[in-house]
């Protein structure tokens, strides 16, 4: 059993200690923040997953996302009780992991938690720790990517798709191949999250050559 350190921000006191309670009975070691305030001051510490409440006292979750974001590519799962569709999109086109409708099961968001722990920090490839693609050094272990020694910082959905590609390395992938690699099999949302994803990578890696198979998705190539 993995231990990982979970930064849950939550200001509904009795729901944050009943969430804190199943998931230390995974082994996992959980801090509670009641407020997007306390949760920020401890970015720092980079834990392995924040969950985070869109709707907090202060700072929302939606400014407690960017921080974060700005500080490393930590995964993130949003939990909401408001318009699901619209924090859904927002909370994705900010680099959140995944995302969780109130009310919901406890249970239902410890798998959730578990799936995208094990997706990050257990997945294991046959291709090599460290590769180098037109000049981008991608270190697979570490979740790393530098260009000319100059570190160049991916969410992690965004490395979650660059490694899949990478995987398939000449290989064409559809938009429904990468939603279900990385997104899993029960997400319902639009095909649309690949393409913002890949738009994204382009701008931040813009000597990759990540082409679009028209009618067949997404491919990168060595030449």
């Amino acid at each position: 059993m993995t231990s990982y350190n979970i930064h849950l921000v939550e200001d509904e006191a009795d729901l944050a200690q009943v969430l804190k309670a199943y998931m230390e009975q995974e082994g996992w070691h959980v801090s509670i923040f009641n407020n997007g305030e306390d949760a920020v001051k401890h970015i720092h510490e980079a834990p392995h997953l924040w969950i985070l409440d869109i709707m907090l006292p202060g700072i929302d979750g939606y400014e407690v996302l960017r921080k974060i974001k700005q500080a490393s590519d930590t995964p993130i799962i949003f939990i909401s009780a408001r318009d699901q569709d619209l924090d859904r999109i927002v909370g994705l086109e900010l680099g959140s992991d995944d995302y969780i409708a109130k009310p919901f099961m406890p249970r239902e968001l410890v798998i959730r938690a578990k799936k995208l722990l094990n997706r990050i920090y257990e997945n294991t490839t046959s291709i090599p720790k460290k590769i180098e693609i037109t000049g981008y050094v991608i270190d697979q272990v570490a979740r790393k990517i530098s260009f000319e020694e100059e570190a160049i910082s991916l969410t992690s959905k965004e490395m979650d798709v660059l490694l899949y590609l990478i995987e398939n390395l000449g290989t064409s992938k559809s938009r429904e191949e990468i939603l279900t690699h990385v997104w899993g099999e029960d997400y319902f949302g639009s095909e649309r999250a690949v393409d913002d994803v890949i738009r994204r990578v382009r701008k931040k890696m813009p000597r990759l050559n990540l082409e679009t198979v028209y009618g067949n998705g997404y491919r990168i190539v060595t030449s």
